[in-house]
């Protein structure tokens, strides 16, 4: 049973796996499941490292005890407070009365207020220390990815990585935890959507946090969410220091609305002719089809984007509206940014989405295109030019 578990000398993987729940968060779709992964340091002094999510802490307790026995657990380690990783902590607390909580001076408020549980802690500092026996542990605090008391354990003796949500991706893990047992194919697109998704507002303290750990000879990443890393560690901080940095591939991410499909034929033109232009990655997406999740990783991808929506009400899309302040949550920088639209009566989308654009901050390319009822010869010329000027725009940084 130990080598199933085990991570690293004296580190077990005790997470569980989640194949229930339909949306993170109650809003991002788990098409995969998602896993909540916890660690036991099983050394003269045994520390256990986050917990689960309470529905399944009878599961957590076994695992647990598969490796430890009936030994007493002496600290508890709380890198992150949100409750799919701390809401057992009341229940380890039950089964092991004379646990020691670590954590910053940030974790305890929300401890008692979440579970009401007091009793002996031990704060912890940036940099401070605990040694476990051969383990020792160094506590390095990385407020804001993606709450104000996170923080990171770093296990000095294995050098392994106990990094919270950070380097984190969607999906539940199939038989193996660890990186070199299973396939990685749909981690990689689920670590986009989960940064861009639950981390991408915070990408200046993700940048402070990398340079902080960036001297440290890491063997081994322990995430909350995913695989354990250990062959795939260059490229999974290199994900990380990209989307923290806004960086992104050339192509062109396609969102619209459309009630009749008039809309859509403008963004079928568009499309056409960026494709014309020689640009190969474009990604199209009908905002009524399309979860904003799959959206908003997609705009984490690639530096242009393009919007356009049915005026609704004297309003954008509700759909594309819904989209665009969701965009605007997560501050992204560096897009270029294209607009179309088209009314019946009376136009209002197009304006509406300026005031987007304003707010974004992102850089406007070509005119924005407005229609009127249905595609006419006119609207046809508009929305090649606006594809040609996002394409022109996109090869000046080739």
């Amino acid at each position: 049973m130990e080598q199933k578990t085990k991570v690293k000398g004296n580190i077990h993987y005790v997470g569980v796996n989640d194949r229930v729940k339909h949306r993170f968060e109650a809003m991002w779709p788990l098409p995969y499941g998602v896993s909540y992964n916890s660690y036991l340091i099983d050394d003269e002094i045994v520390a256990l490292v986050d917990t689960v999510d309470i529905c399944y802490f009878e599961v957590y307790l076994r695992k647990i005890k598969q490796v430890i026995g009936d030994k007493p657990i002496n600290y508890l380690i709380i890198n992150h407070m949100e409750p799919d990783h701390s809401g057992s902590i009341r229940l380890i607390k039950q089964h092991y009365p004379d646990i020691v909580i670590v954590g910053n001076k940030q974790t305890f408020g929300m401890i008692e207020g979440f579970y009401g549980v007091t009793g002996e802690r031990y704060v912890v500092k940036d940099g401070d220390f605990l040694s476990l026996g051969h383990h020792k542990l160094r506590f390095y605090l990385t407020p804001m990815v993606h709450w104000p008391e996170t923080m990171m354990t770093f296990d000095e003796t294995e050098g392994v990585l106990f990094s919270g949500d950070a380097f984190g991706c969607f999906g539940a893990l199939d038989g193996g935890f660890l990186d070199t047992r299973i396939n990685l194919d749909k981690y990689w697109g689920e670590m986009v959507r989960y940064y861009s998704n639950i981390v991408g507002k915070y990408g200046s303290p993700v940048q402070k946090a990398l340079q902080k750990l960036g001297g440290l000879p890491i063997s081994a990443i322990c995430s909350t969410h995913g695989p354990v890393w250990t062959e795939n560690i260059a490229k999974v901080v290199g994900i990380y220091d990209r989307l923290s940095r806004y960086d992104a591939d050339e192509g062109v991410v396609i969102v619209y609305g459309s009630m009749y499909g008039n809309t859509e034929q403008m963004a079928e033109t568009i499309a056409a002719e960026l494709s014309a232009q020689g640009i190969r990655n474009i990604v199209m997406h009908n905002v009524t089809k399309s979860h904003p999740s799959y959206i908003i990783a997609d705009i984490f991808r690639y530096k242009g984007l393009i919007v356009g929506a049915p005026t609704y009400s004297n309003q954008v899309f509700p759909e594309v509206d819904s989209l665009l302040s969701k965009i605007l949550l997560r501050e992204v920088k560096g897009r270029y940014l294209g607009i179309f639209g088209s009314f019946t009566w009376a136009g209002a989308a197009v304006k509406r989405m300026a005031e987007f654009a304003e707010k974004s901050k992102f850089e406007v390319v070509g005119d924005p295109v407005e229609m009127k009822q249905a595609m006419n010869d006119i609207t046809y010329t508009h929305c090649e030019n606006l594809a040609r000027a996002m394409a022109d725009r996109l090869k000046k940084d080739r």
